[in-house]
């Protein structure tokens, strides 16, 4: 009933669970294997407008996605017209969509204006959005927060106003800046937004297993909802929460079996993109979520966190769970 194929903008997706974009966790190999696991829609990590501007390297790299399947959603947040309308342009032949992050509450990107601080600024964030979407021929999305805190509620202005701009999903998440990750995420706004667009809503916020996933559809009647957190060390929830919306049936955990062929096919694809060093030392987070309640695992992790070369760390591995 919940489960669809959802368009957003000429492209058609294959199913309407989709991944967040995430900064520092959300690379091509995280994307790649939350997409196996069902994902409909993945998204690069949050890039700076200004890095793309002002030609950074390093930033440049987080837009490779050579050899993914598509669509692919890219985010972009920043606070300057001129830098939002140069990064729409150089993504034209590099996206299929491009996704206008308001929402992020990381104080270094708030300090500089962006992110969810623009939801104290809509005429700002109006043109914001015109920028983008005068320089591509590509669907813009928004990502937004409910609002900055309790006495700036905007998410329903602010969602009319992306519709009326052109905007051609929004993706609301039920938490205010101030709350940054606390306590539930608000499902009536949520709810209240859906209700007062036209365009595709997508629900965020709290979504960590089946059950959550469903009460998402049910309590707000969003066209899609997207993972964030929820899929730390369990790209498995992908299409645990499809079978769930298709039989009402769950499947089964991943074994440990299951897990560590998961991890060791996450350090190959690190690997495949990035230095040996850096892909190791990145892969110390998501390997200590694969293993998180697992038996002996604080001692796994403070060993793996010290360890610098593939040889080492597959063995310690291979090891850890054969032990277990």
């Amino acid at each position: 009933m919940y489960l669809k194929k959802l368009k957003i903008g000429n492209h058609e997706i294959e199913n309407n669970i989709f991944l967040a974009p995430m900064a520092g966790i959300t690379d091509k190999a995280y994307r790649i294997i939350c997409k196996e696991k069902g994902a409909g829609l993945v998204c690069t990590e949050m890039i700076s407008s200004k890095a793309i501007y002002h030609n950074d390297s390093k930033t440049k790299k987080l837009l490779d996605t050579k050899g993914e399947q598509k669509p692919i959603s890219t985010q972009i947040f920043g606070s300057e017209e001129e830098s939002m309308a140069y990064t729409a342009k150089y993504l034209e032949d590099k996206t299929d969509i491009i996704d206008i992050n308001m929402g992020c509450p990381a104080p270094k990107v708030v300090k500089n204006g962006d992110g969810s601080k623009l939801l104290l600024d809509i005429k700002k964030a109006e043109k914001i959005i015109e920028a983008v979407i005068k320089n591509t021929s590509k669907p813009v999305t928004l990502k937004i927060r409910k609002g900055w805190d309790s006495n700036n509620i905007v998410a329903i202005e602010y969602a009319q106003m992306a519709e009326n701009k052109g905007i051609s999903a929004i993706t609301i998440h039920g938490r205010t800046r101030a709350e940054y990750y606390s306590g539930k995420a608000d499902l009536r706004i949520i709810k209240k937004v859906k209700e007062s667009v036209k365009i595709p809503v997508i629900g965020n916020g709290d979504i960590i297993n089946e059950e959550t996933a469903y009460q998402m559809f049910e309590k707000t009647g969003v066209d899609a909802i997207m993972i964030g957190r929820g899929s730390f060390g369990n790209p498995w929830i992908f299409q645990k929460i499809i079978n769930y919306l298709k039989t009402g049936q769950k499947l089964p955990e991943p074994t440990n079996t299951e897990k560590l062929e998961m991890i060791k096919k996450h350090i190959q694809l690190e690997l495949q993109e990035k230095p040996e060093l850096t892909a190791i030392r990145e892969l110390r987070k998501p390997i200590s979520w694969y293993t998180k309640g697992l038996k002996n695992s604080s001692e796994f992790r403070d060993h793996i966190n010290k360890i610098e070369n593939k040889q080492e760390l597959l063995q310690t591995i291979e090891q850890y769970f054969k032990n277990i």
